[in-house]
């Protein structure tokens, strides 16, 4: 399974919401980078991404997005094989 990494804070429904649906797709761990307390975290999320709201979700070396991003992706089928990819 791919590695998983996420951008996010400390209070952040979103974040709690994608958590959860890696999960359920048998996601063990998440790698959880938190932008609250280190501002060079979020500078760099700003500068990778392009965006500056979380959560932001990496899937291997791929930028899935936000949370709806990602509720997207697996309605249109793409999360599994993402996260099953080589």
């Amino acid at each position: 399974m791919q590695a998983v990494k996420m951008y996010t804070t400390a209070v952040c429904p979103y974040c709690v919401r994608a958590k959860q649906l890696l999960k359920s797709k048998g996601v063990e761990q998440i790698e959880e980078i938190r932008i609250d307390t280190d501002p060079q975290a979020r500078e760099h999320m700003m500068a990778t991404t392009g965006r500056r709201t979380v959560p932001q979700i990496f899937i291997g070396s791929t930028h899935v997005g936000g949370c709806d991003d990602l509720f997207a992706l697996d309605g249109q089928g793409g999360l599994v094989p993402l996260l099953n990819a080589a």
